[in-house]
Protein backbone atom coordinates (compact mmCIF):
# COMPACT_ATOMS: atom_id res chain seq x y z
CA UNK A 1 0.00 0.00 0.00
CA UNK A 2 1.45 3.43 -0.93
CA UNK A 3 2.00 6.09 1.70
CA UNK A 4 -0.98 8.37 2.15
CA UNK A 5 -0.04 11.91 1.15
CA UNK A 6 -2.46 14.72 1.93
CA UNK A 7 -2.19 18.38 1.02
CA UNK A 8 -1.81 20.17 4.34
CA UNK A 9 -2.99 23.80 4.18
CA UNK A 10 -0.76 24.54 7.16
CA UNK A 11 2.47 23.50 5.40
CA UNK A 12 1.28 24.14 1.82
CA UNK A 13 2.55 20.80 0.59
CA UNK A 14 1.59 17.16 0.42
CA UNK A 15 2.68 15.55 3.66
CA UNK A 16 2.71 11.85 4.56
CA UNK A 17 -0.14 11.20 6.95
CA UNK A 18 -0.27 8.72 9.79
CA UNK A 19 -2.37 9.22 12.92
CA UNK A 20 -0.62 10.09 16.17
CA UNK A 21 -2.36 7.05 17.67
CA UNK A 22 -1.79 4.22 15.15
CA UNK A 23 -5.21 2.74 15.93
CA UNK A 24 -7.37 5.86 15.64
CA UNK A 25 -7.60 8.97 13.43
CA UNK A 26 -8.95 11.98 15.33
CA UNK A 27 -10.81 14.01 12.71
CA UNK A 28 -12.92 17.13 13.19
CA UNK A 29 -15.07 18.64 10.45
CA UNK A 30 -16.90 21.96 10.50
CA UNK A 31 -20.58 21.10 10.30
CA UNK A 32 -23.71 22.98 9.23
CA UNK A 33 -25.25 26.10 10.66
CA UNK A 34 -28.80 24.80 10.86
CA UNK A 35 -30.81 27.83 9.78
CA UNK A 36 -31.67 26.65 6.24
CA UNK A 37 -31.35 23.65 3.97
CA UNK A 38 -27.84 22.70 2.90
CA UNK A 39 -27.26 23.47 -0.76
CA UNK A 40 -25.24 21.18 -2.99
CA UNK A 41 -22.28 23.55 -2.75
CA UNK A 42 -22.19 22.98 1.02
CA UNK A 43 -22.59 19.27 0.47
CA UNK A 44 -19.58 19.08 -1.84
CA UNK A 45 -17.39 19.69 1.22
CA UNK A 46 -19.03 16.81 3.10
CA UNK A 47 -18.51 14.56 0.07
CA UNK A 48 -14.77 15.22 0.10
CA UNK A 49 -14.64 14.61 3.87
CA UNK A 50 -16.53 11.35 3.36
CA UNK A 51 -14.01 10.26 0.74
CA UNK A 52 -11.20 11.05 3.19
CA UNK A 53 -12.89 9.11 5.98
CA UNK A 54 -13.54 6.09 3.76
CA UNK A 55 -9.90 6.07 2.62
CA UNK A 56 -8.80 6.10 6.26
CA UNK A 57 -11.04 3.13 7.01
CA UNK A 58 -9.86 1.35 3.85
CA UNK A 59 -6.28 1.68 5.10
CA UNK A 60 -7.25 -0.07 8.33
CA UNK A 61 -7.41 2.86 10.73
CA UNK A 62 -10.26 3.52 13.08
CA UNK A 63 -11.75 7.00 12.69
CA UNK A 64 -13.31 9.10 15.42
CA UNK A 65 -15.09 11.72 13.35
CA UNK A 66 -16.57 14.68 15.21
CA UNK A 67 -18.75 17.26 13.47
CA UNK A 68 -20.34 20.31 15.08
CA UNK A 69 -23.91 21.49 14.64
CA UNK A 70 -23.96 25.29 14.93
CA UNK A 71 -27.35 26.03 16.42
CA UNK A 72 -26.47 29.32 18.10
CA UNK A 73 -24.30 32.37 17.61
CA UNK A 74 -23.25 32.39 13.95
CA UNK A 75 -23.61 35.84 12.42
CA UNK A 76 -24.20 36.62 8.75
CA UNK A 77 -20.51 37.60 8.54
CA UNK A 78 -17.83 35.03 9.34
CA UNK A 79 -16.24 37.76 11.44
CA UNK A 80 -19.21 37.40 13.84
CA UNK A 81 -20.85 40.68 12.83
CA UNK A 82 -24.26 41.44 11.38
CA UNK A 83 -27.44 39.52 12.15
CA UNK A 84 -27.51 36.15 13.86
CA UNK A 85 -28.41 33.51 11.25
CA UNK A 86 -30.54 31.49 13.66
CA UNK A 87 -32.49 34.54 14.81
CA UNK A 88 -32.96 35.70 11.25
CA UNK A 89 -34.37 32.31 10.25
CA UNK A 90 -36.67 32.25 13.28
CA UNK A 91 -38.13 35.61 12.29
CA UNK A 92 -38.48 34.49 8.68
CA UNK A 93 -40.37 31.31 9.53
CA UNK A 94 -42.19 32.44 12.69
CA UNK A 95 -40.66 29.67 14.78
CA UNK A 96 -38.30 29.63 17.74
CA UNK A 97 -34.54 29.27 17.10
CA UNK A 98 -34.72 25.88 18.81
CA UNK A 99 -37.41 24.68 16.41
CA UNK A 100 -35.48 26.06 13.44
CA UNK A 101 -32.31 24.25 14.56
CA UNK A 102 -33.90 20.84 15.02
CA UNK A 103 -35.86 21.04 11.75
CA UNK A 104 -32.85 21.92 9.57
CA UNK A 105 -30.55 19.57 11.48
CA UNK A 106 -32.88 16.68 10.59
CA UNK A 107 -33.02 17.89 6.98
CA UNK A 108 -29.22 17.98 6.83
CA UNK A 109 -28.80 14.40 8.05
CA UNK A 110 -31.49 13.25 5.64
CA UNK A 111 -29.56 14.89 2.78
CA UNK A 112 -26.19 13.36 3.65
CA UNK A 113 -27.89 9.99 4.02
CA UNK A 114 -29.27 10.24 0.48
CA UNK A 115 -25.74 11.01 -0.72
CA UNK A 116 -24.33 7.94 1.08
CA UNK A 117 -22.18 10.15 3.32
CA UNK A 118 -21.24 8.23 6.43
CA UNK A 119 -22.54 9.97 9.57
CA UNK A 120 -20.03 11.36 12.06
CA UNK A 121 -19.10 9.33 15.11
CA UNK A 122 -20.36 12.24 17.21
CA UNK A 123 -22.40 15.28 16.17
CA UNK A 124 -21.94 17.99 18.79
CA UNK A 125 -24.61 20.66 19.12
CA UNK A 126 -23.21 24.02 20.19
CA UNK A 127 -26.10 24.60 22.60
CA UNK A 128 -25.07 21.46 24.52
CA UNK A 129 -21.45 22.58 25.03
CA UNK A 130 -21.91 26.02 26.56
CA UNK A 131 -20.12 25.08 29.80
CA UNK A 132 -17.07 23.88 27.84
CA UNK A 133 -17.02 27.12 25.86
CA UNK A 134 -17.19 29.21 29.02
CA UNK A 135 -14.34 27.16 30.49
CA UNK A 136 -12.20 27.74 27.39
CA UNK A 137 -12.84 31.50 27.40
CA UNK A 138 -11.96 31.57 31.12
CA UNK A 139 -8.74 29.72 30.36
CA UNK A 140 -7.81 32.31 27.74
CA UNK A 141 -8.70 35.09 30.15
CA UNK A 142 -6.46 33.59 32.83
CA UNK A 143 -3.57 33.49 30.36
CA UNK A 144 -4.05 37.13 29.44
CA UNK A 145 -5.27 36.76 25.85
CA UNK A 146 -8.62 38.51 26.25
CA UNK A 147 -10.11 41.92 26.99
CA UNK A 148 -13.63 43.13 27.57
CA UNK A 149 -15.72 45.77 25.86
CA UNK A 150 -19.34 46.72 26.31
CA UNK A 151 -20.07 44.18 23.54
CA UNK A 152 -18.43 41.21 25.25
CA UNK A 153 -15.15 39.34 25.59
CA UNK A 154 -12.60 39.57 22.77
CA UNK A 155 -9.50 37.62 21.84
CA UNK A 156 -6.51 39.93 21.47
CA UNK A 157 -4.81 38.79 18.26
CA UNK A 158 -1.84 41.10 18.79
CA UNK A 159 -0.68 38.83 21.62
CA UNK A 160 -0.52 35.76 19.38
CA UNK A 161 2.77 35.81 17.48
CA UNK A 162 1.56 33.07 15.12
CA UNK A 163 -1.81 34.59 14.31
CA UNK A 164 -2.72 34.09 10.66
CA UNK A 165 -0.23 31.30 9.93
CA UNK A 166 -2.83 29.02 8.33
CA UNK A 167 -3.84 31.62 5.76
CA UNK A 168 -0.34 33.12 5.54
CA UNK A 169 -1.81 36.46 6.58
CA UNK A 170 0.21 39.65 6.83
CA UNK A 171 -0.94 40.53 10.34
CA UNK A 172 0.27 44.13 10.23
CA UNK A 173 -1.28 44.62 6.81
CA UNK A 174 -4.51 43.09 7.97
CA UNK A 175 -4.69 45.52 10.88
CA UNK A 176 -4.21 48.42 8.49
CA UNK A 177 -6.62 47.17 5.84
CA UNK A 178 -9.68 46.11 7.79
CA UNK A 179 -12.82 45.84 5.72
CA UNK A 180 -16.05 47.62 6.55
CA UNK A 181 -18.25 45.47 8.78
CA UNK A 182 -21.84 45.71 9.94
CA UNK A 183 -22.25 46.73 13.57
CA UNK A 184 -18.49 46.67 14.20
CA UNK A 185 -17.54 47.21 17.84
CA UNK A 186 -15.70 50.54 18.05
CA UNK A 187 -14.01 49.38 21.28
CA UNK A 188 -12.08 46.61 19.54
CA UNK A 189 -8.34 47.13 19.85
CA UNK A 190 -7.51 45.61 16.46
CA UNK A 191 -9.71 44.89 13.45
CA UNK A 192 -8.65 41.23 13.50
CA UNK A 193 -9.72 40.70 17.13
CA UNK A 194 -12.73 38.43 17.42
CA UNK A 195 -15.54 37.90 19.88
CA UNK A 196 -15.45 34.98 22.30
CA UNK A 197 -18.61 35.77 24.27
CA UNK A 198 -21.42 38.23 23.54
CA UNK A 199 -22.76 39.90 26.70
CA UNK A 200 -24.68 42.88 25.32
CA UNK A 201 -27.49 41.37 23.25
CA UNK A 202 -30.59 41.71 25.47
CA UNK A 203 -33.01 40.83 22.68
CA UNK A 204 -31.27 37.62 21.74
CA UNK A 205 -33.47 34.65 22.69
CA UNK A 206 -30.71 32.07 23.18
CA UNK A 207 -28.67 33.16 26.20
CA UNK A 208 -26.82 31.60 29.13
CA UNK A 209 -25.28 32.83 32.38
CA UNK A 210 -21.52 33.36 32.35
CA UNK A 211 -18.78 35.11 34.38
CA UNK A 212 -19.10 38.03 31.92
CA UNK A 213 -22.85 38.37 32.16
CA UNK A 214 -25.77 36.72 30.49
CA UNK A 215 -25.07 36.11 26.80
CA UNK A 216 -23.99 33.55 24.22
CA UNK A 217 -20.77 32.34 22.54
CA UNK A 218 -19.09 33.65 19.44
CA UNK A 219 -19.02 31.24 16.52
CA UNK A 220 -15.29 30.46 16.55
CA UNK A 221 -15.06 29.36 20.20
CA UNK A 222 -17.67 26.67 19.56
CA UNK A 223 -15.46 24.52 17.32
CA UNK A 224 -12.42 24.72 19.59
CA UNK A 225 -14.37 23.80 22.71
CA UNK A 226 -16.28 20.93 21.14
CA UNK A 227 -13.39 19.41 19.19
CA UNK A 228 -11.02 19.43 22.15
CA UNK A 229 -13.70 18.04 24.46
CA UNK A 230 -14.23 15.08 22.13
CA UNK A 231 -10.77 14.54 20.64
CA UNK A 232 -8.23 16.07 23.00
CA UNK A 233 -6.08 19.16 22.64
CA UNK A 234 -4.35 18.10 19.40
CA UNK A 235 -6.34 16.75 16.45
CA UNK A 236 -4.95 14.66 13.64
CA UNK A 237 -7.06 16.32 10.95
CA UNK A 238 -9.33 19.35 10.77
CA UNK A 239 -11.45 19.70 7.62
CA UNK A 240 -13.68 22.37 6.14
CA UNK A 241 -14.41 24.52 3.14
CA UNK A 242 -11.74 26.76 1.67
CA UNK A 243 -13.75 29.83 2.71
CA UNK A 244 -13.08 29.00 6.38
CA UNK A 245 -9.30 29.42 6.10
CA UNK A 246 -8.78 33.21 6.56
CA UNK A 247 -11.19 33.82 9.44
CA UNK A 248 -12.88 30.87 11.14
CA UNK A 249 -10.06 28.33 11.04
CA UNK A 250 -7.46 31.03 11.68
CA UNK A 251 -9.33 32.07 14.82
CA UNK A 252 -9.80 28.46 15.94
CA UNK A 253 -6.04 27.94 15.84
CA UNK A 254 -5.32 31.17 17.70
CA UNK A 255 -7.68 30.57 20.62
CA UNK A 256 -6.92 26.86 20.90
CA UNK A 257 -3.14 27.08 20.84
CA UNK A 258 -3.03 30.12 23.12
CA UNK A 259 -5.21 28.26 25.62
CA UNK A 260 -3.27 24.98 25.59
CA UNK A 261 0.22 25.83 24.42
CA UNK A 262 -0.05 22.84 22.04
CA UNK A 263 -0.55 22.44 18.30
CA UNK A 264 -4.29 22.43 17.62
CA UNK A 265 -4.36 20.26 14.46
CA UNK A 266 -1.54 18.47 12.65
CA UNK A 267 -3.26 18.47 9.24
CA UNK A 268 -5.72 20.96 7.73
CA UNK A 269 -7.65 19.87 4.64
CA UNK A 270 -9.95 22.20 2.70
CA UNK A 271 -12.37 21.63 -0.15
CA UNK A 272 -12.82 24.08 -3.03
CA UNK A 273 -16.06 25.75 -4.10
CA UNK A 274 -18.81 24.38 -6.25
CA UNK A 275 -19.67 26.94 -8.92
CA UNK A 276 -22.80 27.07 -11.02
CA UNK A 277 -23.25 28.52 -14.47
CA UNK A 278 -24.63 32.04 -14.14
CA UNK A 279 -28.27 32.61 -14.92
CA UNK A 280 -27.18 35.37 -17.31
CA UNK A 281 -24.32 34.97 -19.70
CA UNK A 282 -21.54 32.37 -19.77
CA UNK A 283 -19.98 33.24 -16.40
CA UNK A 284 -19.89 31.16 -13.25
CA UNK A 285 -20.78 32.13 -9.71
CA UNK A 286 -20.27 30.60 -6.29
CA UNK A 287 -23.34 28.81 -5.03
CA UNK A 288 -25.06 30.63 -2.14
CA UNK A 289 -28.22 30.39 -0.06
CA UNK A 290 -30.00 33.06 -2.07
CA UNK A 291 -30.98 33.59 -5.67
CA UNK A 292 -31.60 31.18 -8.52
CA UNK A 293 -28.48 29.13 -7.84
CA UNK A 294 -29.64 27.75 -4.47
CA UNK A 295 -29.94 24.05 -5.31
CA UNK A 296 -30.74 21.38 -2.75
CA UNK A 297 -30.85 17.58 -2.90
CA UNK A 298 -34.64 17.84 -3.02
CA UNK A 299 -34.36 20.04 -6.10
CA UNK A 300 -32.21 17.42 -7.83
CA UNK A 301 -34.69 14.68 -6.97
CA UNK A 302 -37.60 16.79 -8.21
CA UNK A 303 -35.74 17.12 -11.52
CA UNK A 304 -35.58 13.33 -11.76
CA UNK A 305 -32.00 12.71 -10.60
CA UNK A 306 -30.78 10.11 -8.14
CA UNK A 307 -28.71 11.90 -5.45
CA UNK A 308 -25.88 9.45 -6.15
CA UNK A 309 -25.51 11.05 -9.58
CA UNK A 310 -24.40 14.18 -7.73
CA UNK A 311 -22.09 12.11 -5.54
CA UNK A 312 -20.46 10.73 -8.70
CA UNK A 313 -20.23 14.22 -10.18
CA UNK A 314 -18.39 15.37 -7.07
CA UNK A 315 -15.65 12.81 -7.75
CA UNK A 316 -15.03 14.02 -11.30
CA UNK A 317 -12.98 16.98 -9.99
CA UNK A 318 -10.25 16.88 -7.35
CA UNK A 319 -11.52 18.18 -4.02
CA UNK A 320 -9.05 21.08 -4.10
CA UNK A 321 -10.19 22.15 -7.58
CA UNK A 322 -13.34 24.13 -8.24
CA UNK A 323 -16.18 22.14 -9.78
CA UNK A 324 -18.76 23.77 -12.03
CA UNK A 325 -22.29 22.44 -11.74
CA UNK A 326 -24.70 22.38 -14.65
CA UNK A 327 -27.68 20.21 -15.44
CA UNK A 328 -25.75 18.92 -18.43
CA UNK A 329 -22.87 17.86 -16.18
CA UNK A 330 -25.29 16.11 -13.83
CA UNK A 331 -26.90 14.31 -16.77
CA UNK A 332 -23.45 13.14 -17.89
CA UNK A 333 -22.76 11.88 -14.36
CA UNK A 334 -26.06 9.98 -14.36
CA UNK A 335 -25.18 8.38 -17.70
CA UNK A 336 -21.75 7.34 -16.41
CA UNK A 337 -23.28 5.88 -13.26
CA UNK A 338 -25.81 3.88 -15.26
CA UNK A 339 -22.99 2.41 -17.32
CA UNK A 340 -21.33 1.29 -14.10
CA UNK A 341 -24.57 -0.30 -12.92
CA UNK A 342 -24.89 -2.06 -16.30
CA UNK A 343 -21.43 -3.70 -16.08
CA UNK A 344 -22.59 -6.63 -14.02
CA UNK A 345 -25.08 -7.65 -16.69
CA UNK A 346 -22.51 -7.23 -19.47
CA UNK A 347 -19.35 -8.82 -18.05
CA UNK A 348 -20.73 -11.06 -15.32
CA UNK A 349 -20.15 -11.33 -11.59
CA UNK A 350 -16.55 -12.51 -11.97
CA UNK A 351 -15.67 -10.29 -14.95
CA UNK A 352 -15.57 -13.16 -17.40
CA UNK A 353 -16.49 -10.76 -20.19
CA UNK A 354 -14.19 -7.89 -19.18
CA UNK A 355 -11.16 -9.44 -20.86
CA UNK A 356 -8.67 -8.46 -18.12
CA UNK A 357 -5.74 -10.71 -17.41
CA UNK A 358 -4.59 -11.19 -13.82
CA UNK A 359 -1.65 -8.89 -14.51
CA UNK A 360 -3.88 -6.19 -15.98
CA UNK A 361 -6.24 -6.45 -13.03
CA UNK A 362 -3.35 -6.09 -10.59
CA UNK A 363 -1.97 -3.13 -12.53
CA UNK A 364 -5.36 -1.39 -12.41
CA UNK A 365 -5.59 -1.96 -8.65
CA UNK A 366 -2.11 -0.53 -8.20
CA UNK A 367 -3.02 2.59 -10.23
CA UNK A 368 -6.22 3.12 -8.21
CA UNK A 369 -4.38 2.70 -4.92
CA UNK A 370 -1.74 5.21 -6.00
CA UNK A 371 -4.43 7.71 -7.03
CA UNK A 372 -6.40 7.48 -3.80
CA UNK A 373 -3.25 7.78 -1.69
CA UNK A 374 -2.09 10.79 -3.71
CA UNK A 375 -4.21 13.39 -1.92
CA UNK A 376 -7.49 11.58 -2.66
CA UNK A 377 -7.21 11.83 -6.44
CA UNK A 378 -10.68 10.51 -7.21
CA UNK A 379 -10.76 11.67 -10.88
CA UNK A 380 -7.66 9.60 -11.63
CA UNK A 381 -9.12 6.58 -9.81
CA UNK A 382 -12.38 6.89 -11.78
CA UNK A 383 -10.48 7.08 -15.07
CA UNK A 384 -8.66 3.81 -14.31
CA UNK A 385 -11.87 2.09 -13.24
CA UNK A 386 -13.68 3.11 -16.41
CA UNK A 387 -10.77 2.05 -18.58
CA UNK A 388 -10.62 -1.38 -16.92
CA UNK A 389 -14.35 -1.95 -17.40
CA UNK A 390 -14.40 -4.43 -14.53
CA UNK A 391 -17.52 -4.91 -12.39
CA UNK A 392 -15.42 -6.79 -9.84
CA UNK A 393 -13.01 -3.85 -9.60
CA UNK A 394 -15.79 -1.28 -9.21
CA UNK A 395 -17.36 -3.40 -6.48
CA UNK A 396 -14.04 -3.73 -4.65
CA UNK A 397 -13.56 0.05 -4.43
CA UNK A 398 -17.16 0.92 -3.72
CA UNK A 399 -16.43 0.91 0.00
CA UNK A 400 -14.55 4.14 -0.83
CA UNK A 401 -16.74 5.52 -3.63
CA UNK A 402 -20.06 4.80 -1.91
CA UNK A 403 -22.05 4.44 -5.15
CA UNK A 404 -24.07 1.36 -4.05
CA UNK A 405 -22.71 -0.58 -6.99
CA UNK A 406 -23.46 -4.12 -5.80
CA UNK A 407 -27.04 -3.40 -4.76
CA UNK A 408 -27.98 -1.27 -7.79
CA UNK A 409 -26.29 -3.19 -10.58
CA UNK A 410 -28.55 -4.99 -13.05
CA UNK A 411 -28.39 -8.76 -13.06
CA UNK A 412 -29.24 -9.31 -16.74
CA UNK A 413 -29.41 -7.28 -19.92
CA UNK A 414 -33.09 -7.69 -20.65
CA UNK A 415 -35.62 -8.46 -17.96
CA UNK A 416 -39.29 -8.09 -18.78
CA UNK A 417 -41.30 -6.01 -16.31
CA UNK A 418 -44.08 -8.17 -14.80
CA UNK A 419 -47.66 -7.03 -15.30
CA UNK A 420 -48.07 -6.58 -11.53
CA UNK A 421 -45.17 -4.12 -11.50
CA UNK A 422 -46.52 -2.22 -14.51
CA UNK A 423 -49.85 -1.81 -12.69
CA UNK A 424 -48.17 -0.43 -9.57
CA UNK A 425 -46.18 2.04 -11.69
CA UNK A 426 -49.38 3.27 -13.34
CA UNK A 427 -51.07 3.67 -9.93
CA UNK A 428 -48.06 5.55 -8.61
CA UNK A 429 -47.96 7.93 -11.58
CA UNK A 430 -51.67 8.63 -11.06
CA UNK A 431 -51.07 9.30 -7.35
CA UNK A 432 -48.24 11.70 -8.13
CA UNK A 433 -50.41 13.57 -10.64
CA UNK A 434 -53.08 13.90 -7.95
CA UNK A 435 -50.37 15.05 -5.47
CA UNK A 436 -51.25 12.14 -3.19
CA UNK A 437 -47.68 11.81 -1.98
CA UNK A 438 -48.50 9.45 0.88
CA UNK A 439 -49.88 6.87 -1.58
CA UNK A 440 -47.04 7.60 -4.02
CA UNK A 441 -44.46 6.85 -1.32
CA UNK A 442 -46.29 3.69 -0.28
CA UNK A 443 -46.27 2.39 -3.87
CA UNK A 444 -42.62 3.38 -4.25
CA UNK A 445 -41.76 1.28 -1.19
CA UNK A 446 -43.60 -1.68 -2.73
CA UNK A 447 -41.52 -1.41 -5.86
CA UNK A 448 -38.29 -1.15 -3.88
CA UNK A 449 -39.29 -4.24 -1.87
CA UNK A 450 -39.81 -6.08 -5.17
CA UNK A 451 -36.22 -5.34 -6.18
CA UNK A 452 -36.43 -2.15 -8.21
CA UNK A 453 -34.59 1.15 -8.06
CA UNK A 454 -37.29 3.80 -8.46
CA UNK A 455 -36.72 7.17 -10.09
CA UNK A 456 -38.95 10.18 -10.71
CA UNK A 457 -38.90 12.15 -13.94
CA UNK A 458 -41.29 14.64 -15.54
CA UNK A 459 -42.43 11.73 -17.73
CA UNK A 460 -43.28 9.51 -14.78
CA UNK A 461 -41.78 6.68 -12.73
CA UNK A 462 -38.64 4.94 -13.98
CA UNK A 463 -37.46 1.49 -12.90
CA UNK A 464 -34.17 -0.38 -12.81
CA UNK A 465 -34.12 -3.97 -11.64
CA UNK A 466 -31.54 -4.66 -8.97
CA UNK A 467 -30.67 -7.85 -7.19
Amino acid sequence: MPELRLYNTLTRRKDVFTPADPSMVKMYCCGPTVYNYAHIGNLRTYLFEDLLKRVMIWRGWGVRHVMNITDVGHMTSDADTGEDKMMKAAAREHRSPWEIARFYEAAFFNDIGRLNILPPTVATRATEYISQMIALVSRLEERGFTYRTSEGVYFNTALDADYGKLANLDFAGQRQGARDEVNIDKEKKHPSDFILWFSNKPNHIMQWESPWGRGYPGWHIECSAMSMDQLGETLDIHCGGIDHIPVHNTNEIAQSECATGKQFARFWLHGAFLNIKGTEGPGHVKMAKSGDNFLTVDRLVEAGFDPLSYRYLGFTAHYRSELTFSWEALEAARTALRRIYDLRAKVGEDDGGAGLSEAEYAEARSDINEALCDDLNAPRALATLHQAGSYKLWKEYDSILGLDIASRSRVSENTAVPEEVTLIVAQRDQARSARDFALSDKLRNQLVAMGYEVGDTPRGTTLRLIK
